[in-house]
């Protein structure tokens, strides 16, 4: 009888990064949840957005963090739920959100009025030029949240995006193809071991601060291979140099055997990307009529991706 050993990331997980106390509970609600829609013949996608924490203390003060909103993962989860798919939202806290992404640097205390003279019994309106659309944007969310298609799970720290990750991956294989995972987050590269780590704030009297960093294990492979191996999965790569973009892209793809990669510049990420497969490459731009119709690059990058799945699904 064949034993079935736990991987290096799996050990890596379990010994450097601390396991969160509710990541069970959470394991159980996206496991139901992926079951409920599988069931019914629709499509569950996962997404994962904005920014990972890495503290530098035990008990944190100081943080590295990255510039990540995680408005590409909010806006490309509207998309998918106006297309079919239920949708799992993994984001971190404070993050974008779908819907309410919408009105992001807009004080809504700005956009409400009250319709009389005593305060605490006024009605209380809406000013739609300072929340535009508000009305048919609040009837899509309340659509969407009676429905049941969206299952929001919120992480703070590196810690608990990985082994909420892992806990997410294991829950949908169980609906084979009909999973997507879209892996938007903007996830650190480094960080500093629990053992050391120091527990207290780091005091600036003591002088120059010098940090020894370890690699973040790749939770790609893993997930690919092991956790949810008939899922059809999509990485995101982001450059600042274009002249190496593709090349890295193509890198990542014969490394994890993934299906997808949304290849993007740092500069031009809002209107040109390039979906990369193992046969493929589309370019998808943002044409200026486009721009000023408020078109947004994520519509295209779903439109795209929703048939790639499909084709996928076909092949099974």
């Amino acid at each position: 009888m064949a034993h079935s050993y736990p991987s290096t990331v799996d050990v890596g997980l379990s010994e450097e990064f601390a396991v969160p106390s509710h990541v069970e509970e959470v394991r159980r609600l996206m496991a139901e949840f992926a079951e409920r829609h599988g069931s019914a013949g629709r499509r569950v996608f996962l997404i994962t957005s904005g920014g990972t924490k890495v503290p530098l203390e035990s008990r944190t003060v100081r943080f590295l963090d990255n510039f990540s909103s995680g408005r590409r993962g909010a806006s490309s989860a509207e998309y998918f739920l106006d297309s079919g798919y239920a949708v799992i939202f993994l984001h971190r806290h404070r993050s974008l959100y779908p819907y309410s992404r919408l009105y992001t640097g807009v004080n809504v205390l700005d956009g409400l009025r009250i319709q009389s003279d005593k305060e605490e019994a006024g009605q209380v309106v809406v000013d739609q030029k300072v929340l535009p659309n508000i009305g048919m944007v609040l009837k899509r969310y309340h659509e969407v949240k009676a429905s049941g298609l969206l299952l929001p799970v919120e992480f703070n720290t590196l810690s608990e995006y990985l082994h909420l990750l892992k806990a997410a991956a294991q829950a949908l294989s169980s609906i084979g193809s009909k999973a997507m995972f879209y892996l938007a987050a903007a996830v650190s590269d480094f960080y500093i071991p629990a053992s050391e780590m120091p527990e207290h704030k780091i005091q600036s009297s003591n002088g120059p601060l010098q940090i020894s960093m370890k690699m973040v294990p790749k939770m790609l492979s893993p997930l690919v291979k092991d956790w949810a191996p008939q899922a059809f999965v999509i990485s995101f790569k982001l450059e600042t140099d274009p002249s190496i973009l593709l090349e890295r892209a193509r890198r990542a793809l014969d490394t994890y055997r993934h299906q997808a990669v949304v290849a993007n510049v740092l500069d031009t990420r809002r209107g040109y990307v390039v979906v990369v497969t193992k046969d493929t490459q589309h370019e998808l731009v943002l044409t200026d009529e486009e721009v000023q119709r408020d078109v947004e690059i994520e519509e295209k990058i779903v439109s795209n991706l929703t048939a790639a799945h499909s084709q996928f699904m076909s092949q099974i």
